[in-house]
Parts: structure tokens; sequence; C-alpha cells
């Protein structure tokens, strides 16, 4: 595929930045869009993008984010307010924003990331808004529209994977409900960053694909693979009639993800979460090496060395200097507050806090983090 001209929104998300990154790999020029563009100055690629202004909830934002970007053939829309209350309305609003935007820019094409959606009468919120979302991107006249569905995305910094993490890392006992024996096709970052790349490319018919790695599994089966690969002993114990409703609940009590977004993923939980159709593997080769089964990419995040920029990245299941505070686990978090408040020449002594079970680091993380959120107190956080 030839160079193209993107534009992308969200762009200092999870997916958004390494997108940015795997697109300039690529040969692509990129305009990175953000309601708050002084944040695109934190990430490693800022110096070798275009930016602009974009609040997608805003029609005269969007409308002038488009005239200061220039000609743009490909809009990335990562745009999501999950967690937030009132999001499924707001988002709507924002993705026809965009697209009308878009078609008065002469765009060629929306390529837009979102879940997967099961028949099924009774959705949750956030699978609900997903495939209402497809549908106001695409307007007569308008941008042709690839939409991707995936699932859990395996990847440290991934909001699915970090609550895994925090699940097996704090519960010596691993609560397996009913709905943890639904099925789920899980895919590696990388490959995500694959299928959105090959998705601009004008060969690929415009329409749904649903994206997933080689293997389908059960969350349950994911939260033994992790406890396997991070070296945990923990032992799963069948619980009944624990419906996600009540655990999104207090999913936001007991894990150091924002409350809401995790509520809102945990209930699509309560739905089988696999592939419709092939998706994109009947039009796009496979990356080279194939897709990343689930060992590999658990074992990569899970190994992730210190946080760098994002374009620097060894591997992009890495931690970046931009992902969330929260991510990366509760020794990290532990050794990163740590840091800020010793000398540089005890650092290396912080790699004992590794050796403190995990249900004990996040015990104390969770009464640190307290007492900050009490005090109005972030310190800034020197990666560790």
């Amino acid at each position: 595929m030839k160079p193209v001209r993107t534009l992308v929104t969200g762009a200092t998300g999870y997916i958004g930045s390494r997108l940015v990154t795997a697109l300039l790999d690529d040969g692509h020029q990129v305009v990175a869009a953000s309601r708050n563009p002084t944040r695109l100055a934190d990430f490693g690629w800022y110096r070798n993008v275009s930016t602009v202004s974009l609040d997608a909830h805003d029609e005269t934002s969007a409308q002038q984010a488009f005239t200061e970007a220039g000609p743009i053939d490909v809009v990335y829309y990562l745009v999501h307010g999950i967690g937030q209350p009132g999001f499924r309305e707001a988002d709507n609003k924002a993705a026809a924003n965009v697209a009308t935007a878009a078609k008065a820019a002469g765009v060629r094409r929306i390529v837009y990331l979102g879940g997967f959606v099961p028949d099924d009468d009774s959705l949750s919120e956030h699978l609900t808004s997903r495939a209402e979302v497809a549908a106001a991107l695409t307007i007569d006249g308008g941008p042709d529209v690839v939409w991707l569905g995936a699932a859990i995305v395996i990847g440290a910094g991934s909001t699915s994977f970090e609550m895994l993490r925090y699940v097996a890392d704090r519960f010596l006992l691993l609560p397996m409900p009913e709905w943890a024996a639904n099925p789920i096709d899980p895919i590696a970052v990388s490959d995500v960053l694959h299928y959105l790349v090959a998705a601009a490319d004008p060969e690929i018919p415009a329409g749904a694909y649903d994206i997933k790695g080689p293997e389908t599994t059960t969350y349950g089966d994911l939260l033994r693979t992790y406890a396997q690969i991070a070296g945990l002993r923990r032992t799963p114990v069948p619980v009944y009639g624990v419906d996600t409703g009540l655990v999104s609940k207090v999913s936001g009590l007991i894990l150091p993800v924002p409350g809401g977004l995790a509520g809102d993923l945990v209930e699509s939980l309560d739905f089988p979460m696999t592939a419709s159709n092939r998706g994109l593997q009947d039009l796009v080769p496979d990356p080279p090496g194939g897709l990343v089964g689930v060992e590999d990419a658990m074992r990569r995040a899970v190994t992730s060395p210190p946080r760098r920029p994002v374009d620097r990245l060894g591997d992009p299941h890495h931690l970046a200097d931009t992902d969330p505070d929260w991510a990366g686990g509760d020794t990290l978090r532990l050794r990163q507050l740590a840091s800020v408040v010793t000398p540089p020449l005890a650092w290396p002594v912080l790699g004992l806090l590794g050796f403190v079970p995990r249900p004990v680091a996040a015990a104390v993380r969770t009464g640190i983090d307290h007492v900050l959120g009490v005090i109005g107190l972030e310190p800034k956080v020197i990666p560790a």
C-alpha cells in the first residue's frame, strides 16, 4: 500500500499512541488529534507528526480540526467515553460530528475500532454503543467505513489486560462465576495494530470485520494462563449466582482501574466474545511470524522492561511512559512511588519489592493511593 495521510483521533490513548508509531514506521503521514493538544507533546513521536485540537463532541471543533489538518485520506476513529455517565448518547453525537466534518473535508475512509457485538437482545450499554457508533460514522455521501471489532486486547497498559492482571495478582483464590466460561477470542495488541494499519488500504472493502488472535479461550482460562506465566500459585474456585452487574459495581473498589471504565467492561463479559466472521484474515496476510498466541502475548506483557517512550518500545506489548499510572501491577506502582521519595542511589534496592507477596503489595498500594487521593497529592512518577 502506498503511503497515505492519516488523522488519528484519540492519539493519546493506549491503542492510539501505539497506532501513531505503527503508521509512522509504515511510512504514512500522521496528524495526531486530541481535545487537549498540549498532552501530545508527552509522546515520543511528537516531533514526527502534525497536531490538531479536536473535541469530537463539539461540532465546530471537529470542522475546524479538519480545516487545520489539511488534506486527509484516512481517519482513525478511536474516541470513546466508556466509563463516563451518559457515554452512549455522547459517543453517538461525537461520531456523527466527525463523520460530517470528514465528509466536508473529502476524506476517503474512516477506520473505526470497536468491540464484538453478539447477536443478543439484552446487550450491555458498552456493546450496544459500539454498534451505534459504527452506524453514526456511516452517512450518505460520506467516507466509507471499515469497522474492526475486537474482544480483549492483550498487552501491558490495555485496560482489559490490566483488569485481568489485578484480579490474578490480588486474589489467592480466583473466583470463577458461570460467565467466566463464556468463549472469548482475545487478540494481541501487536496484531490489532497490524490490522488497523492494513485497514487503510483502499483494496480492503468497506464493511465490518472481527479481528482475533489464533486461539479461542475463556475468561477463566485467561486468568489461569496469566497466573502461570506470572509465577503465581492460584486456585480457581467456582462461584454461583454472581452476575456481571454486581461485579461491575464493586470492581472500582477492588481494582485500581477507574471504576466506571472497569464496570462497563465487566458487564460485557456476560456474553460470548467470539468473532462472527473470518474478518480480515482472508484479505490481509498475517504479520511476519504469524499471529501472536495468548501465552506469548501475556509473556511479553508480563516481562515488560521499565517504561519507555511509546515510539521507542522494543515491543508494543510493553508499557510506555505515557500509559496510565495505574497500569503495570501493584509492585511496579509501589516501586514508582518509592522512587519519588528516595535518592537515586537507593533505587536498585527497590527491586526487592518484587519479593513482596502480591496481595500484600495490593493492600499497601491501595492504602497509599487512597491517602494521596484524600490529600490531593499525586506525585509525578518517574518511570521505574
